[in-house]
């Protein structure tokens, strides 16, 4: 039996699809989630099915599959108004498509490392490689850029993460312009654990620092010098912060206080999946 020959330069390569499951029941994956957002552009199964290219049983049958195994209904009727009623997607709904995009975002870089790192079959693999191909930043954020200001030599991004936190990144233009940053454009903002500052008792203070983060002491592991500090912000967005050890005890750091975490402009560093 002949074989195609290939060329001696072709690559293996690494594929994947990403679903969300309730219980081992498939709830969404790919498909599922753009006819989320056609029914949210439409608020019509009919128009969104047809805008689909799918038959509107299917596409009622993957709504109503997708209404009962989800932990809240993700498509619901509106009736009466004007026009006589009309279908829409829940704001649980909306959040799976926001979560839904994030995670696809993380698992198509994850996929893209391994097919990097782990594909050559002439070398070893190792798993830690690929894990450690990351930056020594303790926060990792993904969102999405909302604004990009334009500056006579920098540029200001405004970053939106999950559950509304807003943060301010000051990047270059020669940054903006490599980076390719554009509204909606999903984006990881880096900033060192080091550079995130703590304060209480701020009310309505003023401080130079453009990202003021209001937060609560999730946890604190205390050192011979300095002390980490985990603490929780709007949206479940984790910070971490170094802070000397005296500071823990003057500003009253323990599990449950509040605290405003402060992040300058400047050191927040934005990276994009290639």
């Amino acid at each position: 039996m002949a074989t195609k020959k290939r060329k001696g330069n072709e690559q293996l390569q690494v594929r994947g699809s990403l679903w969300l499951s309730v219980g081992g029941e498939s709830v969404a994956g790919h498909g599922r989630i753009e006819l989320l957002r056609a029914v949210n552009e439409h608020r019509s199964i009919t128009q969104a099915a047809k805008a689909f290219g799918m038959s509107y049983k299917a596409a009622w049958d993957a709504i109503n599959t997708m209404n009962e195994r989800s932990t809240s209904p993700v498509v619901e009727r509106v009736t009466g108004g004007k026009g006589g009623g009309h279908t829409q997607v829940t704001a649980f709904g909306l959040r799976l498509i926001e979560r839904y995009e994030q995670v696809h975002e993380v698992h198509r870089r994850f996929l893209h490392l391994i097919e990097q790192e782990a594909m050559n079959l002439d070398e070893e693999f190792s798993l830690l490689k690929v894990l450690n191909m990351k930056t020594s930043a303790r926060n990792q954020w993904v969102g999405k850029v909302t604004a990009v200001r334009s500056g006579a030599v920098n540029d200001e991004v405004e970053v939106s993460l999950p559950g509304g936190l807003r943060l301010s990144a000051i990047v270059t233009r020669e940054s903006t312009e490599s980076l390719g940053l554009r509204t909606q454009m999903t984006v990881i903002a880096l900033v060192k654990s080091s550079a995130v500052l703590l304060a209480v008792g701020l009310d309505d203070a003023r401080v130079s620092a453009r990202n003021r983060i209001e937060a609560r002491v999730q946890k604190v592991t205390p050192g011979a010098v300095n002390a980490e500090v985990v603490l929780q912000a709007e949206g479940g967005v984790d910070v971490v912060a170094i802070v000397p050890q005296p500071a823990v005890h003057e500003l009253g750091l323990q599990q449950g206080a509040a605290v405003t975490a402060l992040v300058k402009a400047s050191d927040i560093v934005l990276a994009v999946a290639n």
